[in-house]
């Protein structure tokens, strides 16, 4: 466990005070930044050789990384509002469901994040995107710039570019509006925003807690022209192999006509692939570069050691992974994200490979805030235990599912992927195709494997409160 934050000890169903004669060090300053849409493959550490990430990397080698870190799914097509509010709920997808519409309720009741935070003493400060039904100006001391969703759109940033080489929209144009809407980049304001809290936060005299939420590298996906230039789509990889159009869309509610899946041709053609790919790794770069603007910027606080600085994303992207563009999909492309912790106790460069909620941070920094006691309504899991020793026990395999259509689990080196509505059943062996490119369903030796996944299914199923009957759709793989 971090030497900053072993003043708590924790057993996975709560959390208990050490002795009173233990020394406690100083409550940690938490700096939590969050990207949108930003795939674990997305970052030159993680083993990317064409994109340019130096921020990251070095947060990376100076911290912790949660190799198989992953979002639970989601109830909306807007993936982003699941993710988010079970993030600061602390609960479970399904449930999260259910309470969607109480958000302000929740905050109210004190069973918010932020809140939380505030109980335990933080001041506490938030810009960016929200996207949740709970004021934000309410749940934080210090809020600047709500963002909604996503910049708004133009029917120029779709179905681009043609098939005939024409291509009506320029990313770097700030006519599109867009992130350029305001007159300056919302990444660029956001970092604003996060110089200036820092600039506060260094003279008060409690620890801070910041939610810093970066619409990028969502869509529309716009960066300044140097940035664009770094990446000629002509030399960009596509992802093998390449795909027309994935089969099973419409089965798996991700259908051609959804937004995200608009944004190139149908059917998918490699320099669609290529400029879209070009363009999502541009607005990367330049995020990293605001990154670093924050990262100096908690350096001259004074206070960079006594914070730990949290890195991830509400959930990844297929940008022409699978012939897919958007996230509404079980593969890791979509629902595996960064997860870097840096700072006071986590050790340097360390690789964490056990598999995790992105959203078991909420839990985590309440025991690094000193809350002597998990709340009861929070589902998800502190990650203090996994830091201190890789082998103590977490979850026994990642839940997914999205709407009613796609159901999945990823345990023991597979991921089983079913498509209820169909009904359809994809098995891919994670350890030996980490890409996901070889489905071994129909292949007689993995009945086994297959049963062996849908029984811990149906386990998880229990423990998430999903309602939907799989042994029904599924009696084949009923053991």
């Amino acid at each position: 466990m971090p030497k900053l934050i072993a003043c708590c000890l924790l057993c996975l169903s709560g959390f208990a005070l050490l002795p009173a004669s233990a020394a406690v060090p100083d409550k940690p300053n938490i700096l939590f930044i969050f990207a949108d849409d930003l795939a674990y493959d997305c970052v030159a550490a993680h083993g990317n050789e064409q994109i340019k990430t130096p921020t990251l990397d070095q947060l990376a080698r100076g911290g912790a990384t949660f190799t198989h870190a992953y979002n639970m799914g989601s109830y909306s097509g807007a993936v982003c509002i699941a993710s988010r509010m079970m993030l600061n709920s602390g609960r479970f997808v399904w449930t999260s469901e259910k309470l969607h519409k109480q958000g302000e309720q929740e905050r109210v009741a004190g069973r918010w994040w932020s809140e939380h935070m505030k109980h335990a003493g933080y001041e506490t400060y938030m810009t960016g995107k929200w996207h949740l039904p709970a004021s934000a100006e309410k749940s934080f001391d210090h809020v600047k710039n709500i963002r909604p969703g996503m910049p708004n759109q133009t029917k120029d940033g779709y179905n681009r570019p043609k098939p005939d080489g024409t291509d009506p929209w320029d990313p770097a144009d700030p006519k599109f509006a867009g992130f350029w809407k305001g007159g300056k980049h919302w990444s660029e304001a956001i970092a604003d925003d996060t110089e200036a809290f820092l600039d506060h936060a260094k003279d008060i005299g409690k620890p801070f807690f910041m939610y810093i939420a970066f619409n990028a590298p969502h869509d529309p996906r716009q960066a300044p022209q140097k940035y664009l230039d770094m990446y000629p789509p002509d030399k960009i990889k596509i992802p093998q192999p390449f795909i027309k159009q994935y089969p099973y869309g419409d089965a798996m509610q991700c259908p051609p006509n959804l937004r995200d899946e608009r944004l190139a041709p149908h059917p998918r053609f490699e320099h669609a692939i290529q400029v879209n790919r070009a363009e999502y790794y541009a607005i990367i770069t330049h995020l990293d570069d605001q990154l670093k603007r924050i990262m100096d910027a908690l350096e001259k606080t004074g206070k960079a050691d006594n914070t730990i600085v949290v890195f991830t994303a509400d959930h990844g992207l297929s940008v022409g992974h699978h012939g897919l563009l958007g996230k509404q999909n079980m593969y890791d492309h979509s629902v595996r994200v960064p997860f870097i912790l840096k700072g006071p106790g986590i050790a340097p460069g360390k690789e964490i490979s056990t598999g995790i909620y992105l959203q078991d941070i909420m839990p985590t920094t309440l025991e690094w805030a000193g809350v002597d006691k998990k709340p009861e309504h929070v589902d998800f899991k502190s990650l203090n235990p996994v830091l201190d020793d890789e082998t103590a026990d977490h979850y026994p395999a990642i839940y997914g599912g999205y709407r009613e259509g796609q159901r999945a689990v990823t345990h023991d080196g597979y991921k089983l992927i079913l498509y209820p509505k169909v009904p359809v059943a994809r098995l891919y062996h994670l350890d030996k195709d980490p890409e996901e490119t070889t489905d071994l369903a129909d292949r007689p030796a993995s009945k086994p494997v297959m049963k062996k996944l849908f029984a811990k299914l149906l386990e998880l199923q229990e423990d998430v409160k999903d309602e939907l009957d799989l042994k029904v759709v599924y009696p084949g793989l009923v053991e």
